[in-house]
């Protein structure tokens, strides 16, 4: 587990998006989390190789972790915002940035919105359209209740962090995340053709995110050449074998071994 350099809050209206920093040096890389998970439960393993020689900004999304809830829904547009307005707050101007599932939404809306901010990205265990998942994971999320998932990691993350630490509050979160799934947004192939940044996508072999769409994402990206003659693309593709979307990061040293060069090329 690394230590944080530095912790804070920063004022986004009438949220306190909770921060970390951790490591110095080279382009900062900003990591988020997905839905009901946190900095610690997502990242947590990671951080001390991914901070060994960089800058790595950290962060709970709203109602999130040690972020508070505000009567707002969730959605990536409003996430990738509050995103921009914490990077104006530390004075970041340019970022490197790793998203999952939720959090690789929001990095693709800042690709797309603020190409500005982003050098690399890279998107993990998310479709850039509706029609790259496979179905069930947004029916499930729209239907949970605190009850299914008492005892877990999650709920103990949630009661022990949150600033409204109790089931009703926790209920509410469920709920918003079942509309944050249910309104992603499709990004069309042109905006996702035009986003500058090169971008690593990974996703799971048995993940809630096609192989198929991970393919299309990676061509639209300018990859699936021939790189022996073509050269080898500024984006790139991996698939993690025995890989879920719940655990798509679970393999530690599969996520570094793939996150680390790409970043450092």
């Amino acid at each position: 587990m690394s230590t944080a350099n530095e912790t804070g809050y920063v004022p986004v209206g009438d949220l306190n998006v909770y921060y970390e920093l951790h490591g110095e040096g080279g382009t900062p890389l900003l990591v988020l989390h997905g839905g009901l998970f946190d900095i610690d439960q997502q990242f947590g393993a990671l951080l001390p190789a991914l901070s060994a020689d960089r800058r790595v900004i950290a962060l709970d999304f709203q109602a999130h972790g040690r972020t508070n809830d505000i009567d707002r829904p969730l959605s990536i547009a409003a996430l990738a915002e509050d995103v921009v307005a914490v990077l104006a707050h530390l004075h970041v101007a340019k970022v490197d940035v790793f998203g999952f599932s939720v959090g690789g939404a929001v990095a693709v809306e800042l690709g797309v919105q603020h190409p500005e901010l982003v050098r690399k990205l890279v998107v993990s265990s998310t479709s850039f359209s509706r029609d790259g998942d496979r179905g069930g994971n947004t029916e499930v999320v729209m239907e949970m209740k605190v009850e299914m998932i008492a005892g877990t990691p999650m709920e103990a993350a949630y009661l022990a962090k949150s600033p409204h630490p109790d089931h009703e509050h926790l209920q509410t979160l469920l709920d918003k995340l079942g509309g944050i799934m249910q309104h992603t947004p499709d990004w069309t192939d042109d905006q996702i053709r035009g986003v500058s940044a090169p971008t690593l996508i990974t996703i799971g072999d048995c993940d809630m995110v096609t192989i198929e769409h991970a393919a299309k994402f990676l061509r639209l990206r300018g990859g699936d050449v021939n790189g022996d003659f073509d050269g080898v693309p500024e984006s790139q593709l991996a698939v993690f074998p025995g890989t879920t979307h719940f655990n798509g990061l679970a393999r530690t040293d599969l996520v570094l071994a793939t996150v680390l060069p790409f970043l450092d090329a």
